[in-house]
């Protein structure tokens, strides 16, 4: 079966027990939001990284479908194709 990819940045992959990515099965497009449940549902501690309470993505972490960002997209209902990758990037802030 097809399958679509999360690529982890290397500081969320200690949360995905130390994996740079993360694949799930798909029969056919899902949305970046079922793809973050699924990872949720194996991975909690990384679910909450990347989604607050609401569910809504965290201010800090940025989703890439096809180079772009979902929030330019369709947000967390952004469909994604089996084969596709998807990468997360973290932002991380210093002072």
């Amino acid at each position: 079966m097809p399958e679509i990819s999360l690529l982890l940045p290397s500081v969320l992959q200690p949360l995905a027990g130390g994996q740079p990515v993360l694949s799930t099965p798909a029969d056919g497009p899902v949305t970046v939001g079922h793809l973050l449940d699924a990872v949720a549902a194996d991975y909690a501690v990384l679910g909450r990284r990347l989604r607050d309470e609401t569910g809504a993505l965290r201010r800090f972490v940025n989703i890439y479908v096809g180079g772009d960002e979902v929030r330019r997209l369709q947000g967390l209902e952004t469909e994604v194709a089996p084969g596709q990758e998807v990468l997360v990037i973290q932002s991380v802030a210093g002072g």
